[in-house]
């Protein structure tokens, strides 16, 4: 390989601004997927067809995020980082392109296979459907359109992967901005040349795939790393990915599985039901993907290469960061969510077919996810400290254990809370997970948390019941919510959090809390 060809490496940001510019790509990303949602809520409400087109873009969403973001991108960074770090960028290349046509092969037969065995996967996955044959062969219909997003989204997240590993955060973090307008233009331009509505739903999703997958091609070229597809499960580092990806699957995802066996049991309970857990969980994924998810994709590439340095004093300043960033974020969110549940659901999905009653419904479904939604943020950061040191069975010991949990406590809470008792368990079982991590990481000695952590706490604490007063004193009655038209509602709510977030940054500034406090370098 020429010198032209060599990977370009570019200077280390810090971990801040790298998670600041995650962020702010995410918060696009999700400001513009509740603008699909508002639009979805819109045309189709609550009903049948919305139902069957969440559960048909549901599978191949959830191996998305089991397979490609979750499995895959925990076990290939890692090695890609060590290639980097201790071979030569011939040998860089020679692992991308081999991954490359290995990954695509196993998930072009996936596809194949899944769109044959339709029937089948809608059956296994809403066998609650069953009974109603409409709603059934319209989900079957839809999955084999939306299917083939599993083939290219995990393709995208290998380039993606690859991005992150050098310190390119900005396109794959981009990137799902195109499957939010892909879905908004497929309901207002294909919607009306469709028999069935909701299948145009189904086309954008298709459409969206492949226009991310183009997207970032360019930008590998550019790092010269445009991978030529080559086979060969022999190449040693191939195989070492593939061993770190079976335990994998589960220990970076059991929140998706958890969140999956929502879906399969709330298709035995009323119409409108997967609906209502769909937008309430929408609203949670916000905080979630934004800093949670923006944390984690950060610090997984910097673990992997303090762990390949032998680096353990930064590995552990770098998770006890996390942790705190998290923590930071994540508290205030969940506080926000559980007292303003109705009013965001109403604000912004209430605007054509969706009902009172479904705006209520929703909201308690939120309020069920908020009380998880920092422990939801925990396992994204935690996991990644076993990951980067290619432990993956540790995780995956624990996340059965979360997934038994959340079993028990779904058929202990369905019954008495429906839908609500679902999101519930998913928290119960969140909070499990997430605390199994951590001990983990502080029994092996890798997590050593620096000194303050009392006095941190104690501050949250009281920035949080600080907020949570303000948002309780300025928030209207409920009937409000639902007379009110949506530009009062929305200025009501953006004055409202916008009080709540100033009251809580000020606490803590008063608090002694400084920006400067959260700056470590890459």
């Amino acid at each position: 390989m020429s010198a032209a060809d060599t990977p370009k490496e570019k200077p280390t940001p810090s971990l801040l601004r790298s998670s600041g510019l995650v962020g702010l790509m995410t918060m696009l990303s999700r400001v513009l997927g509740l603008a699909r949602d508002i639009v979805i809520a819109n045309f189709f409400g609550a009903g049948a067809g919305a139902d069957a087109f969440f559960v048909a873009f549901k599978i191949p969403n959830f191996m998305r995020r089991l397979f490609a973001e979750g499995a895959f991108s925990q076990a290939f960074v890692p090695v890609l980082s060590e290639y980097r770090t201790k071979q030569s960028p011939v040998a860089v290349k020679a692992l991308v392109d081999n991954v490359s046509g290995t990954l695509g092969l196993v998930l072009l037969a996936i596809t194949v296979i899944a769109v044959i065995a339709a029937p089948v996967l809608a059956a296994l996955f809403a066998p609650g459907f069953l009974d109603n044959g409409n709603k059934f062969a319209l989900t079957v219909e839809m999955l084999r359109l939306t299917f083939p997003y599993l083939l290219l989204i995990s393709m995208t997240a290998f380039a993606g992967a690859i991005l992150n590993s050098y310190d390119y955060f900005a396109v794959p973090a981009f990137t799902p901005v195109l499957l939010n307008l892909s879905l908004i233009g497929a309901a207002f331009l294909i919607t009306p040349y469709m028999d069935e509505p909701v299948m145009a739903l189904a086309w954008g999703v298709l459409i969206a795939g492949m226009a991310q997958l183009l997207f970032q091609l360019p930008f590998l070229s550019r790092l010269q790393l445009l991978p030529k597809p080559k086979v060969d499960r022999k190449h040693e580092g191939v195989r070492r990915i593939l061993r770190l990806m079976t335990p994998a699957m589960f220990g970076v995802s059991v929140s998706q599985i958890n969140l999956l066996l929502d879906t399969i049991l709330a298709s035995f309970l009323v119409t409108g039901s997967v609906s209502w857990l769909y937008y309430s969980d929408r609203l949670s994924e916000l905080p979630l993907g934004v800093f949670g998810i923006a944390i984690a994709t950060v610090i997984l590439p910097s673990l992997s290469r303090k762990h390949a340095a032998d680096n353990a004093k930064d590995f552990s300043a770098t998770l006890d960061w996390a942790i705190r960033a998290v923590l930071l974020i994540g508290l205030p969110a969940a506080v926000a969510l559980m007292t303003l549940a109705q009013p965001m659901i109403a604000t912004l999905f209430q605007h054509g077919a969706l009902t009172d009653f479904d705006v209520k419904m929703s909201a308690q479904s939120l309020q069920a996810y908020s009380l998880g939604l920092t422990f939801f943020m925990l396992v994204k950061v935690l996991a990644p400290g076993y990951f980067s040191r290619q432990d993956t069975r540790t995780p995956v010991k624990i996340g059965i254990a979360a997934m038994v949990a959340n079993m028990v406590f779904n058929l202990a809470l369905i019954y008495p809370m429906a839908h609500a008792g679902l999101a519930l368990a998913t928290s119960l079982s969140a909070a499990l997970n997430a605390g199994l991590l951590w001990r983990g990481l502080v029994r092996a000695g890798v997590l050593q948390h620096q000194s303050g952590w009392g006095l941190f706490l104690l501050r949250l604490l009281v920035a949080n019941v600080v907020m949570a007063l303000v948002l309780v004193v300025l928030s209207p009655v409920e009937s409000f919510w639902f007379s009110a038209n949506t530009a009062t509602r929305a200025f009501w709510l953006l004055g409202i959090c916008g009080a709540g977030g100033l009251s809580y940054f000020a606490s803590l500034y008063v608090l002694g809390v400084r920006p400067r406090q959260f700056f470590i370098r890459g």
